[in-house]
């Protein structure tokens, strides 16, 4: 038998993108780039910048088509992963600073290297990943000196695992803070897991965000539309205006909307995705409520959830004034089809009376003609007939009299037999 020639690539799809091992205490340094303005990324241009990381550190190069790498960068292990629209670096360093969320944790990111960043920040995330102090009491203190209270999201996690914490907020360096406190019997592996996650829940919420934006633009230019399409609507009975200028303006209107759709489809699009991989991956977390402090399901719920159903709510609303024009057009059309209709047959009827009259001006003419060729075919009979009248003693004018209307009906029926032939 013969293997499908994808089978091994699809096959090593489900093992791409491996989840870290770290030890504790170690800090991890997340980054995400995207093109501006959802300008389409040049993977070459992300490849040249991911190499020029690796040579300042004199790491090995990944395969040409790569779309994953994972490799040394001095004492950080880097995870590179390339996405759709975004590309993502993480730095995983051994220890922590003394100062908790120092910038010099992301040291592995130059700010040169950072300058020359293939597209803008979508998103950066510093992780601290230490052992639980043993009390919840000594890690609630060092969580309220890190990070604001009014926002601060704490849950334990991953079944007792781990507890995790932040405030979605970006700190002076521009950074989203992370804490994870690890319980002393837990994996290497599963402390990979749990760091991955958090700078996937925010790396997608990011991402998910834009469409926030995306729906206010919208929202902007259909408050506008709304108005003059519900204007159009309600005079479509009216007759104060014609019905094609009506259609004109409606039709307009309707291909704003249609291109309005066809800018935003992707955005709404991309967002309805990431908003479910936010959603799976807190749930993955599997939350456990911690001191009364609201989990990260819960913030999401207050702060996050509305946001996406804006965006849902305008995606739904661009559809139905799209729907509305639409119907609106129908109606018109059927209205400029049915004035149409009428002005057909008034001018039908102008036709027929055009015809009528056209028939008995050339039934007029026909008789003229008739007493016009008589006229002459009487001249020439009394020419062929003058010798045998002459012989018989009759006069002219008496044969002439005499041949007048024989030569009038013989003419008539002619003119009659040449007219129903012709019909």
């Amino acid at each position: 038998m013969t293997d499908h020639p994808l089978r091994y690539t699809l096959v090593n799809e489900l093992h791409a993108r491996p989840f870290p091992v770290l030890s504790v205490p170690s800090t991890a340094a997340f980054i995400a780039l995207m093109e501006e303005d959802g300008a389409a990324r040049d993977k070459s241009r992300d490849r040249a910048h991911l190499l020029a990381l690796l040579d300042r550190h004199g790491s090995s190069h990944p395969q040409p088509n790569a779309t994953h790498f994972s490799g040394p960068i001095g004492r950080s292990e880097l995870k590179w992963e390339s996405h759709t629209e975004f590309v993502t670096y993480t730095a995983f360093t051994p220890g922590l600073s003394a100062r908790p969320f120092d910038p010099t944790d992301s040291s592995s990111f130059s700010p040169e290297w950072r300058d020359k960043a293939a597209g803008r920040v979508a998103a950066s995330v510093l992780i601290r990943i230490e052992e639980h102090p043993g009390t919840d009491e000594a890690m609630m203190t060092k969580l309220e000196s890190w990070f604001v209270a009014e926002s601060l999201a704490v849950a334990r996690v991953v079944d007792g695992a781990a507890v995790v914490a932040g405030d979605f907020r970006i700190d002076p360096d521009g950074n989203m803070r992370f804490a994870v406190f690890v319980r002393p019997d837990t994996g290497a592996r599963r402390v990979g897991r749990i760091v991955q996650r958090l700078c996937e829940i925010e790396t997608y919420r990011a991402m998910s965000m834009l469409g926030l934006i995306k729906a206010r633009e919208v929202t902007g230019i259909l408050n506008t539309l709304d108005p003059r399409l519900s204007d159009l609507v309600t005079g479509l009975d009216g007759q104060n205006r014609p019905a094609e200028d009506a259609l004109h303006d409606l039709l307009a209107i309707a291909s704003e909307l249609e291109s309005l759709a066809m800018q935003s489809s992707f955005r709404f699009g991309a967002t309805k995705a990431y908003e479910a991989i936010v959603t799976q991956r807190i749930t993955a977390l599997r939350e456990e409520r911690l001191t009364g402090r609201q989990t990260f399901a819960e913030f999401m719920m207050r702060r996050y959830d509305p946001a996406m159903r804006t965006v849902t709510s305008t995606q739904a609303r661009l559809h139905s004034m799209a729907e509305r024009a639409q119907r609106a057009a129908e109606l018109l059309r059927t209205r400029v089809d049915v004035e149409r209709s009428a002005q057909n047959q008034m001018l039908l009827a102008s036709m027929d009376r055009r015809a009528d009259l056209a028939l008995r001006l050339q039934h007029t003419v026909e008789g003229l003609s008739v007493v016009a060729i008589s006229y002459y075919a009487v001249s020439l009979a009394a020419y062929l007939a003058a010798p045998a009248a002459e012989a018989i003693g009759m006069q002219k004018p008496l044969a002439m009299a005499i041949l007048t209307p024989i030569v009038v009906f013989a003419v008539w029926f002619a003119v009659r037999r040449i007219r129903r032939a012709m019909h």
